[in-house]
């Protein structure tokens, strides 16, 4: 048996028009959907990167526990239940974070992996001295300045066409293989969105401005960018989204060539979408939890077009990946040594189920909880000073950095022990206040801003863009959502803090 994931990072839905009739053709995206079922309402769990990326390979939700981390000592993946299975797993990447520090051993549970170097701010290529920067709007690093001079102007040397490229190498070199799972993760569409110009014709971009190809992650009206460098910036990503789909054309002439949609299964998702001026955003994280980051598009080609053409209602999350592909290989989920908290999108596929669950839940580490039942969505908000909070872990890493002496200033305020109900490894217990003084720590959302204490609810099927408030004007309705969302921590396995946190003791 074999399967493909394609995990592409920052994929906004609606900017396909499989999802949205005003979004982009992509043309392979298509193609794949010939042969796959279209998931209509699936979200993320953990965000932003590395922890979306641990729900995927454990099947549990992990921000009520931590922020942005490593694999955990404790953790048991998808790529750990594989191997005892005796499927090989292979991940092509140009993800950079999986080689900094709080990206620790999510290569090394692949049974082999190839990393290709050069996206965003990667350390990859050298840069003695850093490099001049050009006049530009936005962010512009010189690290990353360093990493484009090994591709610009040549499109087969940019990172994530190499990660493609290789892939669809690998899967034609292989095709006759069995008993594999090839993961394939191009960085791209992430910022910043470099693109050759080529692309940038196609979506009809003639922008005479300052350079402007990586936005801060900031509110629009505060970042000085006018309307037309916001256009710009639009188009930008929209060309290195037709990029990335161009590539997937390569993979799928691996599946055409040798009919792999025989027996392979074929996955495409995104570990979260990003703003690009909604709400007077740009970018993500430091914003509620909006439909453009967190409802994503999954679509999931069972061997022989099994369900193919069909759209899928039922409410999924990431956390589902590993289940997924768990039963297509036959393997038990109830032999993991940690409960899953996903499910197996297999009965959807053969129409033996409606729905796998009565909501979702999903959020970034400190800040609100949200939910969703599919027809509402609820932000709800902590108590006032967002205490207590806590992160668990065995292995005391963050975006860039360790929990180091200078950053935890009260020793005697850590603990460590079996704190986590699903395991008995222990974990040290960092309380939140501790690393207030993180520098670039993902912990910095553990201290929240004044919107962040106002509960948002939000009726997508008249407000699918969020913008009508319906918290006050419905309070039952609120009040319902805050019971299905305490009911949803409790099967998730949240610290118990969390409900005191988030004001949902009684």
């Amino acid at each position: 048996m074999r399967s493909v994931l394609f995990l592409s990072d920052t994929v906004s839905r609606r900017f396909i028009d499989l999802y949205d009739k005003s979004g982009l053709h992509l043309p392979n995206l298509d193609r794949l959907a010939r042969h796959a079922a279209i998931f209509d309402n699936h979200f993320v769990g953990s965000a932003p990167c590395m922890p979306a990326r641990r729900d995927i390979m454990t099947g549990r939700l992990g921000f009520l526990e931590r922020n942005w981390g490593p694999i955990e000592a404790f953790d048991y993946t998808l790529q750990q239940a594989l191997r005892a299975k005796g499927v090989w797993s292979h991940i092509i990447t140009d993800h950079y974070h999986y080689q900094e520090i709080g990206g620790e051993g999510y290569l090394q549970r692949f049974d082999s992996w190839v990393m290709h170097h050069g996206q965003e701010i990667d350390h990859g290529v050298a840069q003695v001295p850093p490099p001049e920067l050009p006049p530009h709007l936005g962010k512009l690093a010189p690290q990353f300045w360093c990493n484009r001079r090994a591709y610009a102007g040549e499109e087969s040397a940019y990172p994530s066409v190499k990660t493609v490229t290789e892939a669809a190498r690998w899967l034609e070199e292989h095709h006759s293989d069995d008993d594999f799972l090839l993961w394939v993760e191009p960085f791209d569409p992430h910022e910043p969105f470099d693109v050759p110009q080529r692309w940038l014709d196609q979506v009809g971009d003639d922008y005479q401005g300052p350079l402007y190809l990586w936005p801060e992650y900031k509110h629009l009206s505060d970042s000085g960018i006018s309307p037309e460098a916001l256009a710009h910036v639009r188009r930008r990503y929209m060309a290195l989204m037709l990029m990335t789909d161009h590539y997937l054309g390569r993979l799928l002439d691996v599946m055409d060539r040798h009919d792999l949609w025989r027996d392979t299964l074929f996955i495409y998702t995104t570990d979260h979408g990003c703003m690009l001026g909604e709400h007077d955003c740009m970018a993500k994280n430091y914003m509620p939890a909006y439909n453009e980051v967190f409802h994503i598009p999954l679509l999931v080609h069972l061997p022989g077009d099994a369900g193919a053409g069909r759209r899928i209602s039922a409410l999924t999350q990431n956390i589902d990946i590993m289940p997924t592909l768990l039963e297509y290989y036959g393997i038990d989920p109830a032999a993991c040594p940690n409960p899953l908290h996903g499910k197996s999108w297999l009965p959807l596929l053969r129409g033996e189920q409606a729905s796998l669950r009565d909501c979702a839940i999903y959020g970034y580490f400190g800040k609100q909880v949200n939910i969703t039942d599919g027809r509402y969505t609820y932000f709800h908000s902590p108590a006032r000073g967002n205490q207590p909070l806590a992160v668990y872990t065995s292995l005391a890493t963050d975006i860039y950095h360790y929990f180091d002496a200078e950053r935890l200033r009260n020793f005697d305020e850590i603990g460590m022990g079996r704190f986590l109900s699903w395991t008995n490894y222990p974990v040290y217990r960092f309380p939140g206040h501790l690393v207030k003084h993180a520098q670039s720590s993902s912990l910095r959302y553990s201290f929240l801003n004044e919107w962040e204490y106002e509960d948002r609810l939000f009726d997508l099927q008249s407000d699918y863009a969020q913008e009508i408030n319906l918290a006050e004007a419905r309070p039952d309705l609120a009040a319902r959502m805050q019971a299905l969302l305490r009911e949803a921590l409790v099967r998730h396995d949240a610290p118990r803090e969390q409900f005191e946190r988030l004001r949902l003791t009684e």
